[in-house]
């Protein structure tokens, strides 16, 4: 009996530490993943991790790496020694079917296509431009969606700073409520001062809903576009201003650098590469065959072995020929002059985003002063309503007063953050 007891217990012990184990592992991980979650929420969202998760999950990002191999493919079909792939020919005859003498003949050849007169370099020359307005294309398009993303992110900074302020609001008008019940109480103040109290304060609590709704949806919008989760929107603090751009040393030193022009200078290039392509090919692409042949006249006679070398030249495309160019050079025109108009309006959005910097940044020092006077007035006439030497229509006139100013500085500060967002945008630098 005593010999039975050993295994058992020792059986219910490694089952007993093999459980515990499992249930320290399970511990450990859940409390790695909650850390690691945490972690993810905390850390402050950027402009920048915006954009970039808003162009992952855009269609210009995803098929850039089959449009960039199908440039590199072009380049290197214009590279090789012919313009078409080399094609074999096999050909026999014989009379077995009519009078069957014994005829035979076998022809084995390759026909070669040959580049016509400057195709091979204007070819080239086209493969490399058109590997350019790949990126270029791409450069616009994530200017574009550069675009999209700021107008979302500064609507929900000037949402947040919405919410921030009328809960600013909602606390002071809560505490000059609470003060006022106090002074009721002790026969100081009317009942008529304690409706007007908490109808401020019910007056504050509907800001504080409509700033709300307004943030949750700025939000989602902002969510739309770059599917940042919610926790994150809803707890990082997010960073800010971008940095404002450097002064260029000419005046169009930005433009030609600028994403949109640069997709339409390579645009231009591909169309004018396309017109002196076309001009060149004036007919199809002449081949030059090699074929051995292998024939007898008749039963008994021995195979002869001959060679034979001919061109194939074609005739002139004609009309197909002058439509396709004058396709092209049409093309090439109307990007000309549409990139002639987008350069004219690029510098007018530049300069209107400059001036709305500095407007900007003027009413930010405006909205700072009028915020600091308030407070100080808040502050003599918060001193003097508790001496009984101000009554309650006019303190909670100069509340209001105070948290309209508050409100304007936010503002001020999230609008000149935008502006030289927008002046950025319009020099055509991406979100940093």
């Amino acid at each position: 009996m005593h010999r039975r007891r050993i295994p058992a217990a020792g059986r219910w012990q490694h089952t007993a530490r093999a459980t515990l184990s499992l249930a320290l592992a399970a511990a450990l991980t859940g409390g790695l993943i909650e850390a690691h979650a945490q972690t993810a929420a905390q850390e402050p969202l950027t402009l920048r991790g915006a954009f970039e998760a808003a162009w992952a999950r855009q269609p210009e990002a995803q098929a850039l790496t089959a449009r960039r191999d199908a440039a590199r493919a072009q380049a290197q079909a214009a590279r090789s020694l012919t313009p078409e792939p080399v094609a074999m020919e096999l050909s026999t005859k014989t009379d077995r079917l009519n009078r069957n003498l014994g005829t035979r003949e076998y022809e084995v050849g390759v026909a070669i296509p040959m580049w016509l007169p400057g195709e091979r370099g204007r070819s080239q020359a086209l493969a490399d431009a058109e590997g350019r307005a790949v990126e270029s294309r791409t450069t616009a398009a994530q200017l574009r969606i550069a675009a999209a993303v700021r107008e979302a992110w500064w609507s929900w900074h000037r949402a947040r700073a919405e919410l921030e302020a009328a809960r600013g609001q909602l606390d002071n008008v809560r505490r000059i409520a609470a003060d006022v019940g106090k002074r009721l109480k002790a026969g100081d103040l009317a009942r008529a001062d304690q409706h007007q109290a908490d109808a401020a304060v019910a007056a504050a609590e509907g800001a504080v809903a409509q700033a709300d709704g307004a943030l949750t949806a700025a939000q989602q919008h902002l969510r739309s576009l770059s599917a940042m989760p919610a926790v994150g929107l809803t707890s990082a603090i997010p960073s800010q201003a971008e940095p404002e751009p450097p002064i260029p040393t000419t005046p169009t030193a930005e433009m030609d650098t600028h994403a949109e022009l640069l997709a339409l200078k390579d645009r231009a290039a591909v169309a004018e590469g396309v017109t002196a392509l076309a001009a060149t090919q004036t007919r199809a692409s002449p081949e030059l065959t090699v074929a051995a042949t292998r024939d007898r006249g008749a039963y008994g006679e021995s195979y002869n072995q001959t060679f034979t070398v001919g061109v194939r030249i074609p005739f002139g495309a004609g009309p197909r020929h002058d439509a396709r160019v004058a396709s092209a050079r049409a093309e090439a025109v109307e990007l000309q002059a549409q990139m002639a108009l987008e350069r004219a309006r690029l510098a007018g959005e530049r300069e209107a985003a400059r001036a709305r910097t500095d407007a900007a940044r003027a009413q930010l020092a405006a909205a700072d002063r009028r915020a600091q006077l308030a407070r100080e007035s808040r502050g003599f006439f918060d001193k003097s309503f508790r001496l009984g030497e101000t009554d309650l229509p006019t303190r909670l006139r100069i509340e209001s007063e105070a948290a309209e100013a508050e409100r304007q500085a936010a503002r001020a500060r999230i609008e000149l953050a935008a502006a030289i967002s927008a002046w950025r945008q319009a020099l055509g630098l991406l979100p940093q």
